[in-house]
């Protein structure tokens, strides 16, 4: 048997059961931010504001104009379990406030170090308390206006373990500006300003407008499409909601935002109750815009699930459920859930390009088609006179006239390649199938191509195959050295929520590595100058809103999987739907899908093409 070393039972100290406990409210910087806001929004201050340096790794500042803390308790407040919120076990059951289990601050100063300036009205002067890892190291009076000043500093310090699985400043600021993004809309009457690394982010007005705030925000595009909401049960439950039409949609959930009595929250209860509301509305794949804002009961709720209290529990889950799902439902009966048709949107947009070395290099692939069809008959007319005879004195001045009109149609295609129709391919003993060798014969529906060879009727559903070519095109174009692209007459504008404008490095780089050219016009807002050769104007704007819709905090790209990700879904926005093809965009469309390394499927694994043999058919008509 094993030998046990057994040690003796001994209560830790004070100091490493502080940072213990701390773990589990302070795990990186935004649970700091998170912390100190709620206890600035708890004061009842009407102005607030945040800054932070390096992600809040190195800074943290937290200003209100809150009540202030009295001098005799500033070190009290900093000692587990101590709180102004709740005084017996019973207050659990009606909890007002957003804070109230006593830990924040004793978790916060114990893994950094923090200095407190605060002063209550009644007070003449305020005064200064410094913490480092939970030992206080100053204290004295100072002059200050009414509220409190929290600043933390070199988080982690004295716990490097913990230090170290922080992710990049980028990464960490990104996650704070979402969040404190997120509490503005429920905060309308708090002026709430966001500052990082010395530039003002944005600030709210503090006029009690919620959609001013999703105006300021997010932006006045979505803004402009959203139905407002305002419902009460009569028995303790209250919404008021904004939610997008059935055609204002995104590719994930990270518009659906959900507060409970003032209280961010994650909820699968109300992700049901919403997708329920929207249930056969919405293509699949498409998730609403939705701005919840629940008022209940305290009593009929329980917050104290988990330290970062962004969990609830609802004690009916049912009726919750219900009320907000009939909610939902009225406001998309009404006339604002329309779609609207706009002068705008009633002519497709198409980029003007402007000729230079980069574009005249390129050509419309229907002239190309256009330009090969005519080569094509010019080779045809050369044959047949060459059968006429040849004492015809006007037939020989043709015939010379022809062929220059084709040397030139030749110096054309050399200038500007085709795809070159390839030949069955033996690999192996194995015949390898092109795409390119059938003949199409005309659409279904407009979305399937038919085609034929010798032995087999083919069914190409377009938009599949589009996909696949366009996903393929946009993988090879961001390995290539030199980038394709157009630069547009008319730029148009890209808006970008805050969490991606913070760190616009990675991703801007990703997507001039396709082809796209953009340039700062403002806060959120970006000039796209120019876009990839093979991108209509309409699939380069779908792409780039799924771009940034879908892209993670870090901003980053580096990883292949991730890239690749991206890409395979963001192409999904971007591919033909319900186009009428002619001929020759078909038998192109066939020869761009024989060209890609796997022209069996999309990059969702949907097959491109299906097909039914001569004998089959027969079958089916009582021939054979």
């Amino acid at each position: 048997m094993k030998s046990i070393d057994r040690r003796k039972i001994q209560a830790l100290s004070k100091e490493v059961a502080d940072k213990i406990a701390a773990g589990e409210v302070v795990d990186r910087p935004i649970s700091i931010v998170k912390e100190l806001l709620e206890n600035a929004i708890d004061a009842g201050a009407d102005s607030i504001v945040v800054e932070i340096k390096n992600g809040g790794k190195t800074y943290i500042r937290i200003t209100d104009n809150g009540c202030g803390i009295p001098k005799n308790e500033v070190e009290l407040a900093f000692q587990r379990h101590a709180t102004s919120k709740i005084k017996e076990a019973a207050d659990l059951n009606h909890i007002y406030t957003l804070g109230f289990r006593g830990e924040a601050l004793s978790s916060i100063c114990a893994v950094s170090r923090t200095e407190l300036i605060t002063k209550t009205p009644e007070e003449k002067t305020g005064i200064r308390l410094c913490i480092d890892g939970g030992e206080v190291v100053q204290k004295s009076d100072t002059g200050c206006p009414d509220g409190t000043t929290i600043i933390v500093t070199d988080l982690f310090y004295n716990t490097p373990a913990r230090l170290k699985f922080l992710k990049a400043d980028h990464t960490e600021s990104t996650l704070i500006i979402d969040f404190i993004s997120k509490m503005a809309l429920a905060y309308p009457d708090i002026k709430i300003r966001l500052i990082n690394n010395g530039s003002i982010l944005f600030s709210t007005p503090g006029k009690g407008d919620i959609y001013t705030n999703i105006l300021t925000i997010y932006s006045k595009e979505i803004g402009q499409k959203l139905i407002h909401l305002t419902e009460d049960d009569g028995k303790g439950i209250k919404l008021e909601a904004y939610i997008s039409s059935p055609d204002q949609t995104k590719t994930n959930r990270k518009s659906q935002i959900f507060f409970v009595n003032g209280r961010y929250i994650s909820s699968k209860i109300l992700d049901k109750a919403v997708a329920e509301a929207y249930a056969e509305k919405l293509f699949e794949g498409r998730y609403p815009i939705a701005f919840l804002f629940l008022n209940i009961d305290p009593e009929q709720l329980d917050v104290n699930i988990h330290p970062n209290k962004q969990e609830i529990r609802f004690d009916d889950e049912g009726n919750v459920s219900h009320f907000v799902r009939s909610c939902i439902r009225k406001g998309l009966l009404t006339a604002d859930a329309i779609p609207e048709v706009k002068k705008e949107n009633l002519f497709a947009k198409m980029p003007v390009p402007i000729k230079n070395q980069k574009t005249e290099e390129q050509v419309d692939i229907k002239k190309l088609l256009e330009t090969k069809r005519k080569e094509q008959e010019m080779i045809t007319q050369s044959k047949n006179s060459l059968f006429i005879n040849k004492t015809d004195e006007k037939a020989k001045d043709r015939n010379k006239n022809m062929a220059d009109d084709l040397s030139f149609v030749k110096e054309s295609c050399e200038t500007y390649p085709l795809p070159i129709q390839q030949p069955v391919e033996q690999q192996n003993g194995i015949t390898a199938f092109v795409l390119s060798n059938l003949h199409p014969t005309g659409s279904l529906f407009g979305t399937y191509i038919t085609a034929v060879d010798e032995n087999y009727f083919y069914l190409i559903d377009q938009h599949a195959a589009h996909e696949r070519v366009f996903y393929e095109t946009l993988l090879e174009q961001y390995h290539l050295e030199e980038k394709p692209s157009q630069i547009l007459l008319t730029p148009y504008l890209l808006e970008i929520p805050y969490r991606l404008k913070n760190d616009d490095v990675h991703w801007i780089h990703s997507l001039k590595q396709m082809g796209f050219a953009l340039e700062e016009f403002g806060q959120r807002s970006y000039r796209v100058t120019e876009i990839p050769m093979y991108m209509s104007l309409t699939e380069s704007e779908r792409f780039l809103d799924y771009f940034c819709d879908n892209l993670t905090e870090d901003g980053e790209l580096l990883d292949p999987k991730k890239w690749n990700d991206i890409v395979m879904k963001a192409c999904k926005s971007a591919i033909k739907a319900n186009d009428s093809l002619d001929l020759q965009e078909m038998i192109q469309l066939l020869k761009d899908l024989s060209n890609t390394k796997n022209p069996f499927s999309c990059p969702h694994g949907r097959p491109t093409f299906i097909k039914m043999s001569k004998y089959e058919i027969e079958k089916m008509f009582k021939r054979t």
